[in-house]
């Protein structure tokens, strides 16, 4: 038998025997009524100032303001003729931003004039994105005492996974794109712009309408994919860390649905976190320079 096969077989006989032993200490339990899953995304005003109340959510924002930053601003304080490892991944970084998400969805001078934009956004939301997959104490919720000391617990959370974020995110990308197609046409050509060439006659009654429709739909289309993939990632994770078994009383399930809890974890750090920013930030590069086209 090949050591490939024996490491399969021993880790799989451990992972029955876990579950075995957990049926074994604890049975199958009850259903747990109190634990209710949607309360670990749910904000609780930490500092009371009226609309200006400071919860997890708007920490976590200033933390990612932060990070976009200070990270860019202490590397371009530090550039250097041969780039080491650090500068190198930054410069990979700038490519994409520039090349990728501006450059290919509009032309060169509108591409310089608006770059510093996406690029800040899609950073923005990328660290926002990151830090919502770092354990740190925010849920008020439940505490643990350390030396008289009542501690938040750890939990996964992120402001974008909270609805307003995203939607005051793509409410910015909505004024912008329309400001810059109106600057760049004048109203009036600007609104005959969003008619497609070609189209003349009665069927305008329906088409400009639908036309009109769908610009403002963009606004639901930018805040329910970047809301939806992150909230959705984080309950799943939620769900097999530990959630279902906790609200179905199985303490074996957790032990069963550990790895897949992990394996659901990476995906989305290594993967949704960055592809959400990505498509974010390329959708409103695509809608800036459709705004300034004519056809």
């Amino acid at each position: 038998m090949s050591n490939t096969r024996k490491l399969f077989y021993g880790i799989t006989g451990f992972y029955l025997f876990g579950i075995a032993l957990l049926v074994v200490i604890f049975g199958f339990g009850h259903k747990n009524n109190s634990f209710q899953i949607q309360n670990e995304f749910k904000l609780i005003n930490w500092v009371h100032l009226g609309v200006f109340s400071i919860n997890r959510a708007v920490v976590y924002l200033f933390i990612a303001a932060i990070l976009t930053i200070a990270t860019m601003v202490w590397i371009a304080n530090r550039m250097q003729q041969r780039p080491n490892k650090v500068q190198t991944a930054v410069e990979v970084l700038y490519s994409l931003m520039r090349d990728n998400i501006t450059r290919g969805n509009m032309d060169d001078s509108l591409a310089a004039k608006w770059f510093p934009f996406l690029g800040a956004l899609f950073l923005f939301i990328w660290y926002s994105n990151l830090i919502g997959y770092l354990p740190l104490p925010t849920n008020s919720q439940e505490k643990f005492n350390i030396l008289g000391a009542h501690i938040p617990s750890f939990a996964l959370y992120a402001a974008t996974a909270n609805i307003s974020v995203p939607l005051v995110l793509a409410a910015v990308v909505f004024v912008v794109f329309n400001w810059e197609g109106i600057r760049s046409q004048g109203p009036i050509g600007y609104i005959k712009s969003l008619i497609p060439s070609g189209v003349s006659g009665g069927i305008l009654l329906l088409i400009f309408p639908l036309e009109v429709i769908s610009t403002f739909m963009r606004l639901l289309s930018l805040t329910i994919r970047l809301f939806a993939n992150i909230l959705a990632g984080h309950m799943i994770i939620l769900f097999m860390a530990g959630g279902l078994a906790v609200i179905l009383g199985l303490t074996f399930l957790g032990w069963f649905t550990l790895p897949f809890g992990i394996l659901i974890y990476l995906f989305e750090l290594g993967l949704v976190a960055t592809l959400q920013a990505f498509i974010f930030a390329t959708l409103a590069a695509i809608y800036i320079g459709g705004a300034v086209t004519h056809h």
